[in-house]
This record gives C-alpha cells, sequence and structure tokens, in this order.
C-alpha cells in the first residue's frame, strides 16, 4: 500500500477548524500523484443539484454548507480531487491520503466537514463493475453518509467501529440495514472510554462477517480520531492498535484501498496513519506506545451493546 497525495489537497481553506491544511503536513515533500478528472464519478452517489450547489457555492467565494462544513473558492476543485485520488486507491491498493474526507456526506447534502463521499464514490464504481465490496469504516465517528447511501445494498457490506454517543448520533446496533439490505449494515458502537480492548472484540465479530461476505474488495475509510489524544472524542485507542488493524487487514484482503478520514491531533495523527499504512505492508513497527484498557463502565455497557447486535444479526450471519 503507497500513498496517494496531491498538494491541492491543500488547497481546501477551512481556517481555524479542526478539519485544516494543516492535518497534511507531515505530507510535505511526499512524490505527488497525478489524478484524473475525478467530477465524472460524482453521479454514482450524488444528486445533480446537490453537486451543482457545491460549484456554485464554493465559485461564488466559499461559506459554510451546513454549521460544521466549511469551503473556500478551490473547495469543489479540491474535493473532486480527493474523489479521484480514492478512485485511483480502489484501482492500486493505495491509500489515499485527502481532504475534505468524505463520509459524512449524503447523496444530496454535506455535513460533518465532508462534501463527496470519496469511499461511497469508489465503492459504487467497484459495484458496477459487478464486485461485492465491504467498508470498514474505523473513524471514530459513525459514518453516517456511508451508511445512509449503501442501507438497502446487498452487494455492500458497510461495518462501523465508532463512538456512541457522538456525532452524528446514529449507527446504534439495531441499525442492520432495510429491504434486500438487511443485515449488510453492522454497526458496533463503542461506549466513550472504550480502548483497545474492546475494540478489538468488535473487530473480531465483523472479522467473522467478512468472511462470509467474501468481498472483492475491501474500501477503508480510515479516520484516527479514535486515539487516545484526539480532541474530537472520548475513545483510547492506542498507535500500536492501528498497527495491528493494518496487519491484520493486510493478510486477510489482498484487495483492499484506503483513504483518510477524520483525525485531528496533528501530532499523532501522522504516527497512527504510518503505522496503518506499515500494518498492512508487513513493515516494522515504528511509533510504539502501551496499549489501552476500558474503562469498567465502558466494558459493562460495550458486552450489553455487542449481545444486541448479535442478536439482530444472527438471522442474516453464523456468529460464535
Amino acid at each position: 500500500m503507497e500513498f496517494i497525495y496531491n498538494d491541492i489537497f491543500r488547497r481546501h481553506d477551512t481556517g481555524a477548524h479542526p478539519e485544516n491544511v494543516a492535518r497534511l503536513d507531515f505530507l510535505k515533500g511526499i512524490p505527488q500523484s497525478e489524478l484524473e478528472d475525478g467530477s465524472e464519478y460524482l453521479e454514482l452517489v450524488h444528486a445533480g443539484d446537490y453537486i451543482a450547489d457545491v460549484r456554485r457555492t464554493c465559485r461564488t467565494g466559499g461559506g459554510p454548507l451546513d454549521g460544521d462544513t466549511l469551503v473556500s473558492p478551490r473547495s469543489f476543485d479540491v474535493a473532486v480531487a480527493a474523489v479521484a485520488a480514492t478512485v485511483k486507491a480502489s484501482r492500486t491498493n493505495g491509500f489515499a491520503m485527502v481532504r475534505p474526507p468524505g463520509h459524512h456526506a449524503f447523496i444530496a447534502r454535506a455535513s460533518g466537514f465532508c462534501l463527496f463521499n470519496n469511499v461511497a464514490i469508489a465503492t459504487a464504481a467497484l459495484v458496477r463493475e459487478g464486485k461485492r465490496v465491504m467498508i470498514l469504516d474505523f473513524d471514530g465517528h459513525c459514518g453516517d453518509g456511508t451508511e445512509d447511501i449503501f442501507y438497502r445494498w446487498d452487494t455492500v457490506l458497510y461495518c462501523s467501529l465508532h463512538q456512541f454517543p457522538a456525532f452524528p448520533f446514529t449507527g446504534t446496533a439495531d441499525q442492520i440495514g432495510e429491504g434486500r439490505g438487511r443485515g449488510f449494515t453492522v454497526n458496533v458502537p463503542l461506549p466513550p472510554q472504550s480502548g483497545d480492548d474492546l475494540f478489538w472484540k468488535g473487530m473480531e465479530l465483523i472479522m467473522q462477517i467478512a468472511e462470509q461476505f467474501a468481498p472483492d474488495s475491501l474500501a477503508v475509510s480510515a479516520g484516527f480520531d479514535a486515539h487516545h489524544a484526539d480532541p474530537l472524542l472520548n475513545l483510547r485507542l492506542s498507535a500500536d492498535t492501528y498497527y495491528d488493524l493494518g496487519r491484520e487487514l493486510g493478510l486477510a484482503f489482498p484487495q483492499m484501498f484506503a483513504a483518510l478520514e477524520g483525525g485531528y491531533n496533528t501530532a499523532y495523527l501522522s504516527q497512527c496513519v504510518h503505522n496503518f499504512k506499515d500494518g498492512v505492508n508487513g513493515d516494522p513497527l515504528k511509533f510504539s506506545e502501551h496499549r489501552t484498557d476500558s474503562m469498567i463502565q465502558a466494558v459493562d455497557e460495550f458486552d450489553h451493546r455487542l449481545f444486541e447486535l448479535e442478536d439482530k444479526l444472527k438471522d442474516f450471519w453464523k456468529i460464535s
């Protein structure tokens, strides 16, 4: 897995905002990736009127698309480039180091710092080619946009581990899809103060389901705001967990790509990103720290939630 990056991602100007250009400072000087025009892929997921509205808002000087999601005059072009980078990653088993992120973007509205849903678009392109895709979203916030887009699909398995309660206040254990997609959405809601131990209990369930779904490709919404030092959430993952996760996924899924989502402590984001990539590639662990345990209240609550989730899914998957 190699980084796919271009300096255009620095031109989405959000000012003094958690999702700002400093998040990508650690990539300065790395080789630039050539990117195609990503606009041809937008309508695989997004409504034409919404695309036009984002373009118009940016071209007329920028401003907020919602209370959290800011844009500047170049933001439309940057977001289209992020789509192109993620599509390229899906073809090359790469890691698209992009901004703005994507997993909160819905079919017809922006949300949570996200304009266009990068991973959802790349996934839809693969499904158009006849492939079954699993999405693993380990960002600390539920990817409510991605979940909504694929909630009725049976060719896409969406799995998310995230803090609950926390923005966007969705992704509960009983949200498992509708219609043909029932059973193909798997939410593992982690209580605040969950650490590495509960994250891996959730991953054990997800990997059981993944083996049965047998995807042609794994798409990863790679957010790193579940790290214990992140300012926007109250989870307690260690940098080592991202390495171990990359290692496990790299061994289990020959076809896999990733796109950057959240992660707002810039001092640790670089370490977590490199740990994940090195784990996928089987390279040595470079940034190690003590593994974390969960607070006892989190353990008790998580066990209750996991029991509920397994009960909801037992008619669709074999769970041991």
